[in-house]
């Protein structure tokens, strides 16, 4: 969807006039333009800051010629290209017709012709551009325009020369790891089998709507992608072979181009394609055609901000706690009034900007949506909200990570308070109080300070002194737990990636000083490629959880708050599929003795000495169809003396928090409760997250009659886990672009 121009973009580049943005990341923006003779065009511009580095220029050229290469058959027709500009530009046609992933979302999977279709013409493509000696190294359903024409490969950006690692050795992005090769996966060279493989994965996605190898954190889809089977199912019957065969592990035994396209070809000539898209799909690219004309150029004003700060006399020094100034925040980005901030190996936007709050404008709507179910009190807008991290209480108010930031709703009315942009690639954790994060202060990617968010505003303020020799590049840093003043972060001294040593740091709030470091001893990115850490403060303990990568192990570890030195340390069996072994943010059961965690048992351990207290689910029956590879219990959740948890495809257990008795069972029906989401305990109901992978419904049971209350179908998917606020008396959850909540009883 096309967006305004901000202030500061140009008005024109090369011949051709700017309209609108299409969207933008750390590299650089791309627009909608027109030329003089009015042709519209897709324009990608690179950042200053990257301008200036001529080994990234010379990736733009690279990223130029194999456009070229792939040709307007097969790719976005390059139409002009000024790699060596001030500010270099790449000008494409612009492609008439969805991504393949919203094609998908509109459609639902596509039938076996138009897969057969998309493949046969996607296998020409990869073969044109293997002719030449160049492969994509990023094929996936984003990067798959659906024309009328025909699809259209996108996005060169990483494709290089085959035996050509120069650029990947300089710090280049390795892919999409939902749909890497394995020999990708493992850092080897991506060949033409690589990009066939890839092509498998989407085409797989095309028809039914998920990857081979599931989702969830990196480290997990890595280790599937290399290690275990494809996941074909739903994949139409004719089609699972040749798909099984391009999803080998050994790209000596995957078919090239030429005998996939053989293989795919139906009776439909190229030039039909059209005649094999689903109606609704042939409409959506209809109304994108009529649409581009319609957009006229609307450039967004200078922001009052930026106006005022031009004429203001030159602030006064600031203390750690009173904050950054607007401008300071802004100026990061060379006055944008969306700052693109270059950190470690990418870049990520941050702006800290925020909506009136003096006047709440109320979201909900009177007209329900389709992706909202009828039980919901209230649902509003939050564009992309992420889905790995759930909603944030606070205070009166529930906020929700998106693409656009950190957005506050009323969590009794949904009425939304404000926004702060925070953007996507930085991690936050939160007392309940405030939310706390971590930015880049300038350009530099070292220097690390804490930032809280204000719940009365979302306004920021630096509350700890700077680190000058901690990273704070995107994956340089994450905000584990924060409890009684203190908050405790993992990051990493020194900005090399592979030899920067990482470090436990806590730091007080109330003075901004650093009160302990303790070295790690492994390597770490957060939630990512190694380990990943969700923690907690219970007592004078810091609590967390991870996983070993490579090992098939997940671990529960304990360090003392007053100096980080560590207590004690359980390692717990992981089954090869487990999928998102990892918790999300305030995911950690607890009370005041133990903490419990779910996987191939529900285990109890008392914090103050490490000791197992109780394991539960040895040799129970946990249902019929229950994965043999996946660990069958859930997160558990903790309240009032009783652990509740999901047990493979049976229901429910509710077990003595003190003993692990079994106190009560609940059988589910329909579909099987999740095991990623620990259930939500409210006064007299239980609130459990079901789904048979396709279909998503939240579950009540009844406490004290221990059955199924009621079964609430989501039209769309579950996102983030559900949340309580109980001061608000809701239960909210994310759904695509959507927060909603149902009464907490």
């Amino acid at each position: 969807m096309p967006f305004p121009l901000a202030h500061d973009d140009p008005q024109t580049l090369g011949a051709h006039r700017l309209v609108a943005r299409l969207g933008g990341g750390g590299m650089g923006t791309v627009y909608l333009a027109r030329s003089a003779g009015g042709r519209t065009v897709a324009l990608k511009t690179v950042h200053p800051r990257y301008a200036a580095d001529e080994a990234f220029r010379t990736r733009f050229r690279l990223e130029a010629d194999a456009a070229r290469v792939i040709g307007g058959r097969y790719g976005a027709a390059v139409v002009d290209a000024d790699p060596s500009a001030p500010v270099p530009w790449l000008a494409t046609e612009y492609v008439l017709g969805p991504p393949l992933d919203e094609a998908v979302a509109l459609c639902g999977p596509l039938p076996e012709r138009t897969v057969r279709a998309l493949g046969t013409v996607l296998a020409r493509a990869l073969g044109q551009l293997h002719g030449s000696d160049v492969v994509h190294r990023d094929l996936k359903p984003s990067n798959v325009l659906v024309a009328a024409t025909g699809p259209k490969v996108i996005d060169f950006g990483i494709a290089r020369a085959v035996g050509d690692d120069r650029l990947t050795r300089a710090g280049t992005a390795a892919g999409t790891p939902a749909f890497m090769s394995p020999e990708q996966a493992a850092g080897g060279e991506h060949t033409s089998a690589g990009d066939v493989f890839a092509l498998a994965g989407v085409l797989l996605f095309a028809a039914t709507g998920h990857g081979p190898f599931g989702g969830g954190q990196p480290a997990d889809l890595l280790y599937r992608v290399r290690y275990a089977e494809p996941d074909l199912s739903g994949a139409p019957a004719a089609l699972e072979p040749l798909l099984a065969r391009c999803l080998d592990k050994d790209p000596n035994r995957r078919p090239g181009t030429a005998e996939l396209a053989g293989l795919l070809a139906g009776e439909e000539d190229e030039d039909a394609f059209a005649e094999a898209l689903p109606a609704a799909l042939l409409a959506d690219i209809a109304a994108r055609a009529t649409e581009v004309w319609r957009i006229r150029p609307h450039r967004l004003p200078v922001p009052q901000e930026i106006a005022d700060a031009s004429t203001a006399p030159a602030p006064a020094a600031r203390t750690p706690s009173s904050g950054p100034s607007r401008r300071k925040l802004l100026a990061l980005g060379g006055g944008s009034a969306l700052a693109l901030v270059a950190g470690g190996a990418g870049a990520w936007a941050w702006w800290a900007g925020r909506d009136d709050a003096s006047k709440p404008k109320p979201t909900a709507r009177t007209r329900r949506p389709s992706g909202v179910p009828s039980r919901a009190v209230w649902w509003a807008e939050a564009e992309r909200t992420d889905a790995d991290c759930p909603p944030m209480p606070l205070g009166g108010l529930i906020a929700v990570k998106g693409v656009t930031g950190i957005t506050a709703f009323e969590a009794r009315t949904g009425a939304k308070r404000w926004t702060s942009r925070v953007l996507q690639s930085y991690e936050y954790t939160t007392d309940g109080k405030r939310i706390y994060t971590y930015a880049p202060d300038g350009l530099d990617a070292m220097g690390l300070k804490i930032f809280g968010v204000k719940p009365e505003d979302g306004s920021l303020e630096i509350l700890t002194e700077k680190l000058d020799d901690f990273s704070s590049s995107p994956t340089g840093a994450q905000p584990l737990a924060a409890g009684d003043g203190v908050i405790y972060v993992v990051a990493r001294k020194g900005n090399d990636p592979d030899k920067s040593p990482w470090h436990f740091l806590a730091l007080d709030l109330r003075t901004g000083k650093e009160r302990w470091r303790q070295e790690i001893k492994a390597g770490y990115v957060p939630g990512g490629t190694t380990f990943s850490f969700t923690g907690a403060v219970i007592g004078d303990h810091l609590v967390y959880t991870g996983q070993v990568f490579m090992e098939h192990v997940n671990f529960l570890k304990s360090r003392g708050t007053a100096n980080g030195r560590s207590e004690w340390e359980w390692s717990l069996r992981r089954q090869p599929k487990d999928a998102g072994t990892t918790l999300s943010s305030g995911q950690l059961a607890a009370d005041d003795r133990r903490v419990y965690y779910g996987l191939t048992e529900v285990l109890a351990v008392t914090y103050a000495d490490g000791k197992v207290a109780w394991q539960f689910g040895a040799g129970r029956d946990v249902g019929k169809d229950a994965p043999k590879d996946t660990g069958p219990y859930g997160r558990p959740a903790v309240r009032d003396g009783v652990v509740y948890a999901a047990e493979g495809t049976r229901g429910i257990v509710a077990l003595a928090a003190d003993t692990g008795k079994l106190l009560w069972e609940t059988p589910f029906r329909d579909l099987p409760p999740g095991l990623t989401m620990p259930p939500v305990v409210g006064r007299t109901h239980l609130y459990v997250h079901a789904t048979n992978g396709a279909h998503d419904a939240v579950v009540a049971v009844d406490l004290r009659s221990h059955r199924i209350a009621w079964q609430m179908d989501v039209p769309g998917r579950v996102g983030a886990p559900l949340t309580a606020h109980r001061g608000a008396g809701t239960v909210v959850w994310t759904s695509g672009n959507l927060v909603c909540a149902i009464p907490l009883d």
